[in-house]
């Protein structure tokens, strides 16, 4: 038996946590390997993302080791894991009456068996604080377990329950993402992208994780591009600057005989006027 201690970094939990296990054992993992860990919420199951390195450590912005793994799973938990699904959403229909039954102002969303069934976990939305006490007290009666309820926002909700985005793959909170990081509509207008709020928004309603990607290199570019209204001079001569192509860091300018075309930021000699603050323009 091998006794050499390793780090692994693993996903694991309806709401796709991801932190370092260490594992005690041989053989050596392997990625995507499913994985039966401990963590503080009781034993869980895991997918194997990656070896813990001190670079992605660095990435993950997380010290300290999360839990541990107790071994790769077997059929028998494969049978376990199928028989928690089915109770779930038993416990998701028996919730949902006791809910009615004590007249919550709160929507159920989903419902989280911890794999070891040291506890049942609900997730939901409400506008307002919640006085779930009786609730809780009526849930751990009938399931005899360990009863927490979390409430979460419509953007945690898509991460429980969404699928696919419109780009046609799996969305982003619910595979990659470990933060969802705020999105302004301010991103949407500097990369030029549509500004109709029904093609901005994704499975939550709010604005698509995906505009902030590109954003800081959108905004880097910007810098070094002449803004428009701008004179400058290329070894054509004067010409004012219609238009940003920002990716390409290009400018579209008009010189003084009405010829336009595109001139990249190397072409350009010099900056001769800036723009002075005018109101927008519709084009």
């Amino acid at each position: 038996m091998n006794n050499e201690v390793s780090g692994y970094i693993v996903r694991y939990g309806s709401t796709r946590s991801i932190g370092e296990f260490s594992w005690k054992g041989s053989p050596a993992l392997t990625r995507n390997a499913a994985v039966i860990i401990k963590s503080e919420r009781g034993q869980e199951w895991g997918e194997v993302l990656s070896p813990a390195t001190e670079q992605v450590r660095s990435f993950m912005n997380k010290t300290g080791s999360a839990g541990r793994i107790i071994r790769p799973v077997t059929d028998d938990d494969y049978r376990q894991r199928d028989k928690s699904r089915h109770e779930e959403r038993n416990e998701f229909l028996g919730c949902q009456e006791l809910v009615d039954e004590h007249k919550l102002q709160m929507q159920l969303v989903d419902v989280e068996h911890i794999f070891g069934g040291e506890r049942v976990i609900f997730y939901y939305l409400a506008e307002k604080r919640v006085d779930f006490r009786e609730l809780v007290k009526s849930l751990a009666r009938k399931y005899r377990s360990r009863i927490e309820m979390r409430q979460i926002g419509v953007r945690d909700e898509a991460k429980l329950l969404a699928d696919y985005g419109d780009c046609g793959k799996p969305v982003c909170c619910g595979t990659h993402l470990t933060e969802m990081p705020p999105v302004s509509m301010k991103m949407a207008k500097l990369q030029k992208t549509s500004l109709d709020p029904n093609k901005l928004s994704g499975r939550c309603g709010r604005l698509k994780c995906c505009l902030r990607y590109e954003y800081d290199t959108y905004k880097s570019y910007k810098k070094d591009l002449p803004p428009v209204g701008s004179t400058v001079v290329t070894k054509e001569g004067e010409a004012k600057v219609m238009n940003q192509e920002i990716l390409s860091e290009c400018v579209q300018v008009i010189y003084q005989d009405s010829r336009k075309t595109i001139v990249h930021r190397k072409d350009i000699l010099e900056v001769i006027k800036k723009k002075k603050t005018e109101p927008p323009t519709s084009e």
